[in-house]
């Protein structure tokens, strides 16, 4: 049986490329015939062809030249040899046209736009109106603030128009398919989304450790506050930046996890694998990736091991060193001007270069669970399905061993899977004995130490 795809074409989208199709059709001829083009007046005499915008779900495209950059933009995405089509009407017989710009991408066999394709279109051969048409890629306009279009970044001494045009590969799922697709993880995207189906009444965090969790709550209900303040707004930095520090298994990353499930936010993990690198320039290079393309969202981003990234700048003694510590100031100009909450984890405080704990809003300890608190993570833990065994003593079991919750969790899961071996349904003490026999082995303790 063959299935069918469902048509999910937008609509509009059809009417919108052959509008966009004569349109650069009449300005080559134009070009060719060497007569006056007039685009605005051109748009106000066919635009109104447009019934169905496929654009009209891009806040603030009110203009011509907003509209005609994402559609030239969006094209090749389902005609791949739009432009070359176009110019194959006026050149049949081939030949060069450097004024139409374009480039030829890795794996896309035909052209795809840049800046200077748009001034073409927009402006022709009007230098008063290609230089204003770069104001469409500056930082004040709606493009790069929302992370719409930019420009491909050109190497040093070419033209910055030469650059080729970028849609957000959000944008070209959101107009095309009518949904918003999650960031690919790679090489381009090193962060991963991280989740969880535990509550907060799971949870079993020092008294004071939850009351400064607290503290981040309020900033998440309230930040938007202080854009409506005439005095606030133009003194506080955007943004929340917040250290969360303590032995591995304390829950440093489920409180992430939770907070983004609380206040509906997205939490992204950034892999510190894919972003260090050894070579000069590239961990900047890497990490920008990640800041660009999160600070257009609501999102929670989430530094694990933050050493690595944020560790204590050192005595510049070589070369090495020198790009090292460009590296943190890179880093801490990043952090001040990230508009979201970030959350740096680590085991130690002290690892953390004083530069970047002075940044910081709140600064949340995760210490190691009491015996009461480990006795509620017991408690919380216990798998629901099976029975008790009447040797089991938690309020001892919490006594005498010091566990994270982690370390419980994996106490509990190899006691249970010894009751699922033996098909017996009961819970035996000396199952979770073993199980955290084998958590102390793994920091190489002794269970009678």
């Amino acid at each position: 049986m063959i299935h069918q795809l469902k048509k999910i074409t937008p609509p509009g989208l059809e009417t919108a490329i052959k509008l966009c199709r004569d349109l650069v059709s009449e300005r080559v001829q134009a070009h060719f015939n060497n007569i006056p083009f007039d685009v605005v007046k051109w748009y106000d005499q066919h635009g109104y062809q447009l019934s169905n915008d496929p654009l009209a779900i891009i806040p603030d495209i009110n203009d011509h030249e907003a509209w005609v950059t994402v559609m030239i933009t969006l094209i090749p995405h389902v005609q791949p040899n739009f432009f070359e089509s176009v110019i194959l009407e006026h050149l049949p017989n081939g030949g060069d046209f450097p004024e139409i710009g374009g480039v030829k991408a890795t794996n896309h066999r035909s052209m795809l736009p840049t800046g200077e394709t748009l001034q073409f279109i927009l402006a022709g051969t009007n230098v008063t109106q290609r230089v204003r048409l770069q104001q469409l890629f500056s930082q004040e306009h709606f493009f790069h603030r929302q992370g719409i279009i930019w420009l491909e970044n050109v190497k040093e001494g070419e033209p910055m128009m030469s650059g080729r045009i970028i849609l957000n590969p959000e944008w070209v799922d959101k107009i095309l398919l009518g949904k918003e697709s999650p960031p690919r993880f790679g090489p381009d995207f090193p962060a991963k989304k991280i989740e969880t189906g535990i509550q907060w009444d799971d949870v079993v965090l020092h008294p004071r450790t939850m009351n400064q969790i607290n503290d981040i709550r309020v900033w998440l209900l309230h930040h938007d506050k202080f854009n409506s303040d005439a005095n606030l707004k133009v003194k506080i930095k955007p943004g929340y930046r917040v250290l969360f520090y303590g032995p591995p298994g304390t829950g440093k990353t489920l409180t992430a996890a939770l907070l983004g499930k609380e206040y509906d936010k997205d939490v992204y993990r950034i892999d510190l694998s894919q972003i260090v690198s050894k070579y000069i320039g590239e961990t900047e290079k890497n990490l920008e990736n990640v800041f660009r393309k999160a600070e257009t969202k609501d999102w929670i981003l989430f530094f694990d091991e933050a050493d690595a990234l944020f560790g204590k700048r050192t005595n510049v003694q070589s070369a090495h060193d020198k790009y090292a510590n460009q590296e943190v100031s890179y880093l801490l100009q990043r952090v001040e001007d990230f508009p979201g909450l970030m959350i740096l984890a680590s085991n130690f405080k002290n690892n953390l270069d004083d530069a970047f704990l002075r940044r910081f809003h709140s600064v949340v300890h995760f210490p190691m669970p009491n015996a009461t608190e480990r006795q509620n993570l017991w408690n919380k833990t216990l798998p629901a399905g099976l029975k008790l065994d009447a040797s089991i003593n938690l309020k001892e079991l919490a006594e005498q061993f010091e566990l994270t919750g982690a370390s419980i969790l994996s106490a509990v899961h190899y006691a249970t899977l010894q009751s699922y071996e033996r098909e017996d349904g009961i819970l035996f003490h000396t199952d979770l004995i073993d199980g955290i026999r084998k958590e102390f082995l793994k920091e190489e303790k002794s269970i009678d130490s």
